[in-house]
């Protein structure tokens, strides 16, 4: 009864501060702010399509920790490792390009837009441009004043489903929502690192994994060598073999043929309580990409800070000085 009261009690937490967030929060404070974010997303897409995986994944890494602000941004100093550098975070990027937005924000209006809005648009904007769904997205998160290497925990690439739906269900995020969100999948690559035991001894048998379709594993083989002799310096492949670039539902087809690179994602098609899901997205793009909008705008909300919580950064990659407090006399 006592831990039922805890769940609610969090949950009720989550929704207050969610609905405090709100479509066009900058529209009297800083008009041109989600504008600004979109025409700088669009540049740096023009010539690097990679940028919506990329942003995808800074995403979820930032709202997964924390919740969403912007703690992933920070970088470490002599005396505290951030978020930044912790392992599943070494390879994240577009650290730049949010740069890029803040400074463009800063000059237009200072100290109204937070890091943690500008992740959040810039991925929408992304997500769209890479032939994804459009969508609103509510702002009016404020940026967190902790970052800490040792709280980033998040799902790994080998897990069945059971033991990642246990991340995701404890952000509030469903099992529609995780089969959802892992779709962006659809774009983006892994390092043979995270799959090579896949392909030519599984789990210690001596043997490809059975539920990966024999040609890919030899295509990758090739690509990848075997975890004592790798082909070169863990080397990447495209998640998606054919639309690499596209936010489409062609991921969820692939892995219903066993053509999942990640264990994670050829589980989805294979466990009993996700198989019928990734069986509509597979027929139904449009499915998919409605179903996509919806969870990447509860994502955003996952313990956000809003009103007077946590402060609007001036610079992404710091904390603002702290004001110094002032003891009136005789105190």
């Amino acid at each position: 009864m006592e831990k039922m009261l805890v769940v609610f009690l969090i949950s009720c937490m989550l929704h207050l501060a969610s609905a405090q967030l709100k479509v066009g929060f900058y529209n009297s404070t800083c008009p041109r702010a989600e504008s600004i974010v979109r025409g700088i997303v669009q540049q740096r897409f023009n010539r690097d399509r990679s940028i919506t995986a990329a942003l995808l994944r800074m995403h979820f890494h930032d709202c997964f920790v924390r919740g969403c602000d912007a703690s992933i941004l920070i970088d470490s100093t002599r005396s505290k490792s951030s978020e930044k550098d912790a392992g599943p975070n070494l390879t994240v990027r577009g650290y730049d390009l949010i740069d890029a937005a803040k400074k463009a924000l800063e000059a237009a209006c200072p100290s109204i837009v937070s890091c943690a809005d500008i992740i959040t648009l810039a991925t929408r904007d992304a997500v769209a441009l890479a032939g994804g769904p459009k969508y609103a997205a509510p702002t009016g998160r404020r940026d967190g004043l902790v970052s800490d290497i040792a709280d980033v925990n998040l799902p790994g690439p080998s897990l069945t489903v059971p033991e990642a739906f246990s991340f995701f269900k404890a952000k509030g995020l469903t099992l529609n929502d995780m089969v959802t969100l892992l779709g962006a999948h659809t774009v983006g690559v892994a390092h043979c690192g995270f799959f090579q035991d896949r392909l030519s001894n599984f789990q210690g048998t001596g043997q490809p994994d059975p539920t990966m379709d024999p040609g890919l594993a030899a295509r990758l083989l090739r690509t990848c060598g075997t975890a004592s002799r790798p082909v070169n310096r863990d080397p990447t492949v495209f998640l998606d073999q054919g639309t690499s670039f596209v936010v489409d539902n062609q991921f969820y087809n692939q892995t219903r043929f066993k053509k999942g690179i990640l264990q994670i994602d050829q589980e989805l098609a294979l466990d009993k309580s996700t198989a019928s899901i990734v069986s509509i997205f597979a027929s139904n793009g449009i499915a998919f990409q409605q179903s996509f909008a919806s969870a990447m705008i509860k994502l955003s909300k996952v313990e956000v800070l809003v009103g007077k919580a946590g402060e609007i950064r001036k610079n992404c990659r710091v904390f603002n000085p702290r004001k110094p407090t002032v003891l009136r006399p005789g105190l």
